[in-house]
């Protein structure tokens, strides 16, 4: 925290009303958790925002490679075949997918606008006044000189950290050596995001982790409450959310990679802080076409992540990881529908595991205790990406068609076999 910040707390620490007193969890719990990057948020939306968001992915899906039907980021859209089953257990065998930039055959380079956002979050109290907040701005500089944004020696060259990736996965598909796909970073203005003290049910909508003298360290916010206060729930959008507030100044754009910066923040999912720690998420924010865009579906692609102080978590998870984990999903799957065969991710160590269906590189090495980031020192700072898995891991490809044959980049041992192959929904086995 910034000098301001840790005054401010040292202040709210020594006159905290009794409403609070059993908000407050010992940073002791936060060792026998396992952070997650969150699903996708849509779920937690309603009924029509929801119906709107598949549409617009739907149009997008039928669409060819460069969507013409939505204006949304710049992207390319290819297939894998491999066995396996849709949701429903129907067997499916060809994969479409959609991706950020141009395709690895255009051998054209992409230069995409990634807008950085910090966030304010004010936690509020019952009568509405700021009990304590967390401040997100100190953090956008560190995130843009991160290997995100700068270029760094990989197996595949010099360049950022998702370029490098996709030159490593695609590497047998480049026909020139131009194509790159990189980001630009844009930093903006603070925004704040106002938690209120209870639900719409009544329970209690955030807590805070403190160290053992009793200093907050860390926000705990109830999942559905953030997903209210961040996606737009009118049409058109007004500023009530920060999207939608995003949106209206200009800030954030169709064909921008929104990169939304807290500090120090964490979800809890079904209204049990027990349910922790959701570190971040990727998802789009549809809004409808008007005649100044032809009347096409606009989708927004963004994420959010908490830029964490080290220590909190096991594992090495500090720093970037959530905004590595994030970014490089989004470049994966920015639509947040790309669908493949179940596959299941499992820890031998812990037994810990996840069983999906979607191309969400990160999720598959989240549960890893070994080798699940890597470090980068530049700029006077060492960072902690995660280290993520490939699209050869995915398409169920054995040899991997990656750089190296390697599963997992840019760690290829993190990585060095499929998952269990095919699998049922719930990932069980075929036969």
């Amino acid at each position: 925290m910034t000098s301001s910040a840790v005054m401010l707390v040292a202040m709210l620490v020594a006159a905290d009303p009794p409403s609070v007193q059993d908000r407050k969890i010992p940073i002791s719990f936060l060792q026998q958790m396992m952070p997650s990057q969150g699903g996708d948020a849509i779920g937690s939306l309603g009924p029509a925002k929801q119906a709107a968001t598949n549409a617009g992915r739907a149009n997008a899906t039928k669409a060819s490679s460069g969507v013409p039907a939505v204006d949304t980021i710049v992207n390319w859209s290819g297939s894998f075949t491999a066995p396996g089953f849709d949701r429903q257990g129907n067997p499916q065998s060809v994969w479409p997918f959609t991706m950020v930039g141009n395709s690895p055959e255009s051998g054209h380079p992409s230069f995409i606008n990634a807008p950085l956002i910090p966030v304010i979050l004010d936690l509020l109290l019952a009568d509405g006044t700021i009990f304590l907040s967390f401040d997100g701005s100190s953090f956008v500089q560190p995130l843009a000189q991160s290997p995100e944004f700068e270029p760094f020696l990989y197996t595949s060259g010099v360049s950022q950290f998702n370029d490098a990736m996709f030159r490593s996965e695609f590497a047998s598909r480049m026909k020139d050596q131009g194509w790159h796909t990189l980001l630009r970073p844009d930093p903006k203005g603070a925004h704040h995001m106002p938690v209120p003290f209870l639900t719409p049910n009544g329970t209690r909508a955030w807590f805070i982790f403190v160290d053992v003298s009793g200093t907050p360290v860390l926000a705990a916010v109830d999942f559905d409450v953030f997903v209210n206060l961040l996606f737009p729930s009118t049409v058109p959008v007004d500023n009530t959310t920060l999207i939608g507030a995003a949106e209206l100044a200009g800030e954030m754009t169709t064909q921008d990679l929104t990169n939304f910066v807290f500090h120090d923040v964490v979800l809890f999912e079904g209204g049990n802080v027990q349910n922790c720690c959701v570190i971040g998420f990727h998802s789009v924010d549809f809004e409808p076409g008007d005649p100044s865009n032809g009347n096409r579906d606009r989708l927004f692609v963004f994420d959010w992540a908490s830029f964490l102080d080290p220590g909190l978590f096991r594992f090495g998870f500090e720093d970037i990881t959530p905004h590595s984990h994030e970014i490089a999903e989004t470049f994966h799957d920015p639509l947040v529908n790309n669908a493949t065969p179940w596959w299941e991710s499992v820890d031998s160590f812990t037994g810990r595991g996840l069983c999906q269906n979607n191309l969400e590189t990160g999720d598959v090495i989240e549960v890893k205790t070994s080798v699940p980031v890597y470090q980068v020192t530049m700029n006077g700072f060492v960072y902690h990406p995660q280290v993520e898995a490939q699209f050869s891991w995915f398409a169920f490809e054995s040899p991997s068609t990656a750089s190296n044959g390697s599963y997992s980049f840019p760690d290829p041992t993190t990585l060095t076999a499929l998952s269990p192959h095919p699998l049922l929904p719930g990932c069980k086995p075929a036969n």
